[in-house]
């Protein structure tokens, strides 16, 4: 099923094609009307007349985070206030937030990018979709409400949190589709037999779609166990119009659509551009957007790119599954650390639950030390302190043959550890405290 099939099947040579065409615009454009980007255009040495290919890309400096802040609000949009139908912006817990326009081209590229990627995961006109993403500046919930429409699917917009009222609805109403975290869908799934509810057999839920936070295989497997459905992969920040991209049927890599975006891997020390196949930091440029459009934005966000055609019969490319954010690594011991290595082993051990907190702290002779405190299943029982121990030492030495770091590890009952009901936070780091 398609939703756009004369776009969606085009052959690569076409689709790049319409990439260089709408590159060469694009960089007209920035250099014309932002100042920001003429400043950092001449810094880099470069002029837009001298993008003539593809080839050119790396010739064009980057665009990060940081610069979005010190050009706040508006510094770095290139049409004039007059043509902003909408605000969006980043929580701002850092510092300033980014703040991001959209004119009413860019609200319609949006919605057009994810009727592509819901239909590509098999949602329909049939589909009642539950969004339990936040509204709001978060740009999570209205997109997939947008989109959900427009497919003609039935939307109810319950937005983050109520997990009662959550789990009333999707049973009364019928929900086919759930879109929000995978760390929620877990804690909903959890709430509901607490509730007396079976989401595999009392609803009618088939599929879930889960983004905003990096997530495992692992967790995939513990979330379709738990609630019988299909879960989906789902990509965006909130820089580039927040969710865009989905897993289609295949699950296997989100597609970017390639007449939106240009896409790179880059390596996140060097900046240069790393091999099909290789891990390395997402850069993405935008060559449909008018109010906020990005030349080469570093997302910060780890995985590899696939450029083959998929067993969907798309052709655009596609990013394997988000290995976690460069700027969420940990250094423990001089060892790099991401949250989701730690995951990926954990939820591999069946005594282990779904719920974990990793902490870092620095000892009195000055090195690291990092402590993972883990539910235990609800579905296992171990009732002496002996058992308690020796799983414990189960799961460090898992971890120090993945992490090449020892931690500490605290097994405690379920029900422990604090839940989420938006983005989970897995890590307490008291060394910047």
């Amino acid at each position: 099923m398609y939703w756009n099939p004369a776009i969606e099947r085009l052959s690569r040579e076409e689709l790049e094609e319409i990439q260089e065409r709408r590159l060469k615009a694009l960089v007209n454009t920035v250099y014309e009307y932002s100042p920001f980007y003429r400043r950092r255009f001449k810094d880099a040495g470069v002029h837009p007349s001298e993008i003539k290919s593809l080839d050119d890309l790396s010739k064009l400096p980057f665009t990060k985070k940081q610069d979005l802040r010190d050009n706040y609000p508006f510094g770095t949009f290139c049409v004039p206030l007059s043509q902003v139908v909408r605000f969006h912006a980043s929580s701002g817990t850092t510092g300033k937030p980014t703040v991001v326009g959209y004119t009413a081209n860019d609200i319609r590229n949006w919605v057009e990018s994810l009727c592509r990627a819901l239909v590509s995961c098999g949602v329909s006109s049939e589909d009642i979709m539950q969004i339990a993403y936040g509204y709001g500046l978060f740009t999570g919930g209205l997109g997939f409400h947008y989109a959900a429409e427009r497919l003609g699917s039935t939307v109810v917009p319950i937005s983050a949190g109520n997990t009662a009222r959550q789990v009333e609805l999707m049973k009364d109403l019928g929900t086919t589709v759930i879109a929000c975290t995978p760390s929620y869908m877990l804690y909903l799934s959890e709430y509901a037999e607490e509730m007396g509810v079976d989401i595999a057999n009392d609803t009618n839920l088939r599929a879930g779609i889960f983004g905003a936070e990096p997530w495992s295989e692992e967790t995939r497997k513990r979330i379709e166990d738990k609630t019988g459905i299909l879960a989906y992969d789902v990509y965006g920040t909130s820089e580039l119009s927040g969710p865009l991209f989905t897993e289609c049927t295949e699950r296997n890599g989100v597609h970017i659509w390639a007449d939106m975006f240009i896409t790179e891997i880059v390596d996140p020390e060097t900046g240069e551009q790393v091999g099909e196949g290789e891990k390395g930091e997402l850069v993405v440029t935008t060559i449909s957007k008018e109010a906020l459009p990005l030349v080469r934005w570093r997302t910060g966000d780890i995985t590899y790119m696939e450029s083959d055609k998929c067993g969907c019969g798309r052709t655009h490319p596609r990013i394997m599954r988000t290995l976690g954010r460069a700027d969420d690594m940990l250094i423990v011991r001089g060892v790099n650390v991401f949250p989701s290595q730690i995951e990926h082993v954990l939820l591999q051990i069946p005594e282990v639950g779904e719920h974990y907190m990793i902490i870092l702290d620095r000892r009195d002779d000055g090195l690291d030390e990092m402590t993972i405190q883990v539910e235990l299943s609800d579905r296992v029982s171990i009732d002496t302190t002996s058992d308690i121990l020796n799983l414990e030492k189960k799961i460090a030495e898992r971890l120090k043959s993945v992490l090449n770091v020892w931690a500490k590890v605290e097994v405690v009952n379920p029900g422990t550890l604090q839940r989420f009901e938006g983005k989970a936070k897995r890590v307490i780091d008291k060394r910047k405290i």
